[in-house]
């Protein structure tokens, strides 16, 4: 019983000092949010097409040596 007892204030405890270190916490305002979000999502997109067509460009070199030697 001695050792549930024990656990169980292990775990209250360690609630308790999640939410004292929460409260510490610097959160960031809702326009940073939002200004990182559109950066993060432009950022994905330009990159995403720039995959595209690089791996495009690259296609048409491999399909034409393929078609010199094949």
């Amino acid at each position: 019983m001695n050792k549930k007892v024990k656990w169980y204030r292990r775990i209250f405890s360690f609630f308790r000092e999640v939410k004292a270190e929460l409260k510490k916490v610097t959160w960031p305002s809702r326009n940073e949010v939002q200004s990182t979000t559109v950066v993060v999502i432009l950022t994905t997109v330009f990159f995403g097409v720039y995959l595209y067509c690089m791996d495009l460009i690259f296609s048409w070199i491999l399909n034409y040596v393929r078609g010199l030697f094949g």
